[in-house]
């Protein structure tokens, strides 16, 4: 493994760390302005439907891969710039 890949390994779980926490606050964001409530549902709220649950849940998920990959590619982008090599 190269030695640069492995420099990287601290910088990538930080970014996934912030990328979670970014995501979630995304998630909750977007939950009030399209479910115009406060939690989304979980999988075992007994008084929420099916449907409102697989959304929530469908939501979160893209939400999530797409701020996850926006964060790991602006912090490899970064890497780059710095060392002059792609941490991947």
């Amino acid at each position: 493994m190269k030695a640069s890949k492995i420099a990287y390994k601290p910088v990538g779980l930080v970014l996934g760390a912030v990328s979670g926490m970014l995501a979630g606050a995304v998630f909750k964001q977007a939950w009030k302005m399209l479910g115009h409530e406060e939690d989304a549902p979980d999988a075992t709220d007994e008084e929420r439907a099916w449907t409102e649950v697989l959304v929530a849940a469908a939501l979160q998920g893209a939400i999530f891969a797409g701020v996850k990959a926006a964060v790991d590619r602006a912090g490899a982008t970064v890497t780059r710039r710095l060392t002059g090599t792609w941490p991947g």
